[in-house]
């Protein structure tokens, strides 16, 4: 699949216009004060709605019959781990509301290929534009420079993202239950299984989890930033973790900065992780991620209790 097809089936689009100038924009972290997730969710619905106006679902569906299956996301993980090592999944993004600029030097495809040559299972990459500076170009083309499989990590709200990205390349969606009703939830699972889309469920605390369990998924991602007020905790996955049923696969997400981190969370039979800032901040990203899951050294993978 050429790297611009995707791009240029949106050139019509106008410049996402958020509210106010966002963090992600000027580069500044985001402050504290008020909710950050529903003012991301209202600035996405509008944003949505544009493009909606100026790309149909039928054109995106012509050009999802035009495309291979997805590459199975949640296999792969599990593969990992049952190969008796951990499914990481390494994430591509610029900028974020907590973090500001993250990466000024800034190519997907590179950065794609040193985390796979790293060790990464999986890739995440951000779509999100006024909050995170991504682009459907970066999922474009951070696929088509390796062979893993790609979460589209955005704020999914309407089934027509999910349309839109089959039509760029993702095989797998994230699904935040705090920006959902279980009728959203349940819809836009329905249509990502329609096209063999997988999805993670993500949660930050037990209610959350019950709503996510009602699901047909079996990807739970515990995300220890709390969306509201972008804080982090790596108790959130300890506390939680412990409550997800055998058959569901867990994904601990945010605040993972060192190996460390990784054997404290797989200590409790924790074997799945997405990782992002940390990694994006370093300038040799191939060993970072090969330091950070213990490539050659000499803390193996505990055993599964």
């Amino acid at each position: 699949m050429p790297v611009t097809t995707f791009g240029a089936m949106m050139t019509t689009l106008p410049a996402s216009q958020p509210d106010q100038t966002t963090p992600a924009e000027t580069g500044a972290a985001t402050p504290t004060g008020y909710d950050v997730l529903a003012r991301i969710c209202a600035d996405t619905r509008k944003e949505v709605a544009q493009r909606k106006a100026l790309l149909s679902k039928e054109t995106l569906i012509n050009r999802i019959r035009d495309l291979p299956a997805p590459r199975g996301f949640g296999q792969a993980l599990k593969d990992a781990v049952l190969q008796g090592g951990y499914g990481l999944i390494t994430e591509i993004k610029k900028a974020s509301p907590s973090g500001g600029l993250i990466r000024p030097n800034f190519n997907p495809a590179e950065l794609a290929k040193a985390y796979q040559l790293g060790g990464a299972t999986c890739l995440s990459v951000l779509t999100d534009g006024p909050y995170f500076q991504g682009d459907p170009d970066h999922l474009v083309a951070a696929r088509a420079a390796v062979s893993l499989p790609v979460l589209r990590k955005d704020f999914i709200l309407d089934p027509w993202q999910i349309y839109e990205s089959r039509a760029m390349g993702a095989d797998c969606i994230l699904l935040i239950m705090a920006a959902l009703t279980d009728d959203e939830a349940r819809e836009l699972e329905e249509t990502a299984r329609h096209l063999d889309l997988d999805v993670l469920a993500e949660v930050h605390d037990e209610a959350e989890l019950d709503r996510a369990l009602a699901l047909q998924t079996g990807l739970i991602g515990i995300n220890n930033r709390n969306l509201k007020t972008l804080k982090t905790d790596l108790s959130t996955t300890l506390n939680i973790a412990p409550l997800l049923p055998p058959d569901r696969f867990l994904v601990a997400e945010s605040g993972i900065r060192t190996h460390e981190d990784i054997q404290r969370l797989a200590a409790t039979g924790v074997r799945s992780f997405l990782v992002g800032e940390s990694l994006m901040r370093q300038q040799d990203v191939t060993r970072a991620v090969r330091e950070l899951i213990g490539i050659d050294s000499s803390s193996p993978v505990p055993p599964i209790a």
